[in-house]
Order: structure tokens, then C-alpha cells, then sequence
């Protein structure tokens, strides 16, 4: 007696798959559609800049924004990698506030180690996984411009110009550019960037239409060591009260000082996002929901 029933049909738990995988491709289109052809400025770090993984999926999630017709912007760091440097050289790191002390033997390694090995090493990554990248670093056609920020610090900088002027000319060609944190300064000398302020000055000065952080905690917190306080939403009001409360971790100021001076200069939106979850660009670009801490000019 026939129960009705057909045996299963491997094909079908396919086409169920693919339905799905084509739903995903659906809700992105409106996302694709509103950033054709604009600038998203990305802040590489974090244990996104080391973990092969994760450092993978970040190359593709770069190929993906560059394909769809996105200009994707990465601005990177690299204090371990200069750290390790440095002890490699005898040279024992000094801090003061939190920033290291750069005297003249160690702009030398932190120039050789930013511009020399972290950027190509980003470069040849991204390219590897069907970009067309191509590494300046901010002293290329005097793309930053900076004035020394503590005589105690020696050649850390405070930036004084951006003229995006070389990022715009790659932009322009095609490519995907790479940006190291240095800067000549005003008196003619090389001096360090705070990558997270070089990145935020950046995308204002190109109009981004996003400003992204990549960092090694979920987002905003409301309350420190309180996972439940994850802010998903904030504007330019609540976020100048949040940092008035004490309640943001030290690591985290640079990049809000540089948010709150990136949308007053016309960025529409900045975003704090985990790095270590993989694609993380993709899900909060591509996706309703987004991930992290999104950061507007005003409430909406």
C-alpha cells in the first residue's frame, strides 16, 4: 500500500540550499545599489591582521566590495609588528599616555616596518584574492601633513593636512589603496600616525560614505565587562556622553575622538566592528541587521 510518499530526492536539499544562498544575494541588492560607487574607509587591525583566516576573509570581503562597484579604502597599523621590530633591533619600546616614544632610531624601524613589510604584505593578500590593491604610505604625495604632537614623544604626530589627492587618482584607475600611517611633517621630517585618526581624517577628507573600524571587541559597550550593554545604535549626542561618562576603555578614545571628527565633516556613518568574526565587512554592509556599533550624526 503507498503511503503517499516519493523517496527523497538528493537534488531537493540542493535547490534548497541554493534558494537560500540566492535570498542572501536578494537582501544585499538594495545595500549594493546605495554605495555604487562610493568610499568605504576600512581600519585594519586587530586580530584581524593576524589570524590567516581571518585575514583571508578580509581579503575577500575587500575583493567583494571592490566587485559590486564599492571603493573599499584600508588605512592599517601594525604596533606588534613594530614592537617585535624594534626588540629586534636592541631597542627596548618606551610609552608615555599610552603612545610610544619615537625617537630617531625608531621612526626608522617603524617606517621600514610599516611601509616596507606590513603594507606590501597587505598589498600581495588582498591582490591574491582578486583585487587590484597597491600600497602608498601618507608621506606619497603629501597625503597627510603632520605637526609633532608632545616633544616628549618625539616624531608621533598630530595631523595638520590631508590632501587626498593620490588616493583619489588610484580611485580613479581602479585600484584598491593601502595606506601606512606616516606623515611628513611640517618641519620636513617623517613622523607616526595614530592609525585610527589617520583613517577617520581620511574619510573625511574623501567624503566617505562609510567609516569602519575592524577591532578585537563586539562594539560600544554602555557599561565595561557588561556583555548585555552592547550599544548596536548611537548617535553623535549619545556618543560625546558616553565618552563623558568614564566608561570607554582608553584603547577605544582614538577611535571615537575619530568617528565624532569624521561625521562632523560630512562621513555619514562609522561603524566599530569585531574583526574576528569572519566577513564582518560583508554582514554589516550587506545585511539589515548589521553587526557591531553604528555611529550617525543624529538620531533616526
Amino acid at each position: 500500500m503507498s503511503t503517499g510518499h516519493t523517496s527523497p530526492n538528493p537534488a531537493k536539499s540542493r535547490i534548497a540550499t541554493s534558494m537560500g544562498k540566492a535570498r542572501i544575494f536578494s537582501e544585499a541588492l538594495p545595500f549594493i545599489k546605495a554605495y555604487r560607487g562610493k568610499t568605504v574607509v576600512v581600519k585594519y587591525g586587530g586580530s584581524a591582521m593576524v589570524d590567516e583566516a581571518l585575514r583571508s576573509t578580509f581579503a575577500d570581503d575587500v575583493a567583494m566590495l571592490h566587485y559590486v562597484g564599492i571603493d573599499p579604502v584600508i588605512v592599517h597599523g601594525g604596533g606588534p609588528h613594530i614592537s617585535r621590530a624594534m626588540g629586534q633591533q636592541g631597542i627596548e619600546p618606551q610609552w608615555i599616555d599610552g603612545l610610544r616614544v619615537t625617537d630617531a632610531d625608531t621612526i626608522r624601524v617603524v617606517q621600514a616596518t610599516l611601509a616596507g613589510e606590513i603594507n606590501p604584505d597587505i598589498v600581495r593578500l588582498v591582490n591574491a584574492h582578486g583585487s587590484v590593491a597597491t600600497g602608498v604610505s601618507g608621506l606619497d604625495g603629501n597625503l597627510f601633513v603632520a605637526r609633532p604632537r608632545d616633544e616628549r614623544l618625539g616624531f608621533v604626530g598630530d595631523i595638520a593636512k590631508v590632501d587626498p589627492g593620490i588616493i583619489e587618482s588610484l580611485q580613479g584607475q581602479g585600484y584598491v589603496p593601502v595606506v601606512a600611517p606616516l606623515a611628513r611633517g611640517e618641519d620636513g621630517r617623517t613622523y607616526n600616525l595614530n592609525a585610527d585618526t589617520a583613517a577617520g581624517a581620511l574619510a573625511a577628507a574623501l567624503g566617505a560614505a562609510k567609516l569602519i573600524y575592524l577591532t578585537d571587541v563586539e562594539g560600544l559597550y554602555r557599561d565595561l565587562g557588561d556583555e548585555d550593554s552592547l550599544i548596536s545604535r548611537i548617535d553623535l549626542a549619545g556618543l560625546r556622553e558616553l565618552v563623558a561618562s568614564g566608561s570607554v576603555s582608553a584603547g577605544m578614545l582614538p577611535k571615537l575622538a575619530s568617528c565624532v571628527e569624521a561625521l562632523e565633516a560630512g562621513v555619514a556613518q562609522a561603524h566599530i566592528l569585531d574583526g574576528r568574526v569572519q566577513h564582518a565587512l560583508l554582514l554589516e554592509i550587506f545585511t539589515p541587521e548589521g553587526i557591531g556599533t553604528m555611529v550617525t550624526k543624529g538620531a533616526s
